[in-house]
């Protein structure tokens, strides 16, 4: 059994208790909503990491809701472990790859999730990475850091690179006055409210031109060039080598859709040959697995953040509220907040 350090309960001795809900994650100001009720038995896991699987299994027991994390894999295993009482499954994400779809059909099983609320904080996030790639801060950051700056001889070109401001000057022939393009790259709709998957996320564009366009117009015509698109078999890989190859050696690719959309051995050739100008990546195909040893992760004009992008306290603290209204409504039988209305996907 679990050790008591990694085991909450709520309403565990009250005769009225119908339904039971177990929390694998962390839903920080959001879990009284659960906890505070005196007709949900909650179960929670406690620790600040990732919810063990044997916990899972163990816990899930005649559950008629569970709460996840993306690291939390919903397939037949749990949903047989829980037995016929589960009724919802809330996941604390916009994804839901984790998440056996055909396995939930087949049981009625109902999935909350949270589109839309991440959108101004992946959009801060991209245009973030925007600005790093394009103007060398990882690398610059990293001179600091080493302290090579007190031995730099200044230079005027040191450090330099694309402007993002709607009108640049060009540094090489023909010089002049020119504008950049961004680009907005997701697929066709998908039958979700995923803003990895629409052009939801308004603010990256501002004043520059967002338009659908073709994969290789998007690679020739994109000074930068946002990727937002949802995972899975239909998008790994859209950006690849032949794509990379028809950006400009001054362009930008930023990643904050999936990591398997864009092949990462083709990106870090991409950057080392100098076929684009540099990368910002929230998510790697890879991830968790990036360490020094990763070929991106060692290039300096690529700059790797840990998937953070909707890592704004707001976002968070609101993603957390409809995760938990989602299992209480699906718990109750009452319509989901937000349900992903997953027949067409299976």
């Amino acid at each position: 059994m679990p050790s008591n350090s990694s085991l909450s309960t709520s309403a565990a001795s009250n005769p009225q208790t119908r339904h039971k809900i177990v929390v694998c994650t962390d839903l920080g100001p959001a879990l009284p909503l659960l906890r505070d009720r005196r007709d949900i038995d909650v179960v929670t896991w406690t620790e600040n990491r990732c919810c063990d699987r044997n916990w899972m299994l163990q816990n899930i027991v005649g559950a008629s809701g569970v709460v996840v994390c993306f690291q939390n894999a919903v397939d037949r295993e749990l949903v047989e472990t829980a037995g016929p009482n589960l009724r919802v499954v809330s996941t604390i994400s916009v994804g839901y790859e984790h998440i056996d779809l055909n396995v939930l059909a087949q049981h009625n099983i109902r999935v909350g999730y949270t589109p839309d609320i991440l959108t101004d904080a992946v959009a801060d996030s991209a245009v973030m990475l925007a600005l790093m790639a394009s103007r060398r801060a990882g690398h610059s950051y990293a001179f600091v850091k080493n302290n090579e700056w007190p031995t730099f001889h200044w230079t005027p070109f040191a450090f330099c690179g694309p402007q993002l401001s709607t009108t640049t000057f060009s540094p090489t022939p023909p010089c002049g006055l020119w504008n950049h393009t961004l680009h907005l790259h997701p697929p066709a709709p998908a039958p979700s409210r995923n803003p990895h998957a629409t052009n939801n996320s308004a603010p990256l564009t501002g004043s520059y031109p967002s338009r659908p366009s073709t994969s290789p117009a998007l690679a020739r015509d994109s000074d930068v060039l946002f990727v937002l698109a949802p995972g899975g078999p239909t998008t790994r890989h859209l950006v690849d080598e032949a794509f990379l190859r028809l950006m400009k050696p001054t362009s930008v690719l930023v990643n904050n859709g999936r990591g398997s959309v864009v092949d990462s051995t083709a990106l870090a050739r991409a950057l080392a040959e100098g076929w684009i100008w540099g990368a910002g990546l929230d998510v790697v195909e890879e991830e968790p697995h990036v360490g020094p040893e990763h070929p991106l992760v060692g290039e300096p004009r690529c700059v790797v953040l840990p998937h953070i992008g909707s890592a704004a306290l707001e976002t968070r603290a609101e993603m957390a509220t409809l995760t938990a209204r989602n299992a209480l409504a699906g718990v109750l039988g009452q319509p989901l907040p937000v349900a992903l209305d997953y027949s067409t996907l299976v």
